[in-house]
């Protein structure tokens, strides 16, 4: 048990190790996504277009603001320059 709260802490955190809102958010959208298809696939309840297609564009938005996001060692090492 101890094992899944802390792999859960740490969807939570950042590059810098620090809890973010933005991963935070995926995480959210990413349960929505899921809770979803198994509401459909389970319950024959659809969710509108529009709204799947923007929570899937908000976790795209996400995971790729994340991965231009500069890690800080990086930082640290231009401002010694």
């Amino acid at each position: 048990m101890n094992k899944i709260t802390e792999f859960i802490k740490q969807l939570f955190k950042d590059k810098a190790n620090n809890y973010s809102l933005r991963e935070f958010v995926i995480a959210v959208c990413l349960l929505l996504i899921i809770s979803a298809w198994v509401a459909q696939l389970c319950f024959n309840v659809t969710i509108p277009e529009h709204m799947f297609y923007a929570i899937t564009g908000l976790v795209a938005s996400g995971c790729f603001g994340y991965s231009i996001e500069k890690h800080p060692s990086s930082l640290d090492k231009k401002e010694e320059d």
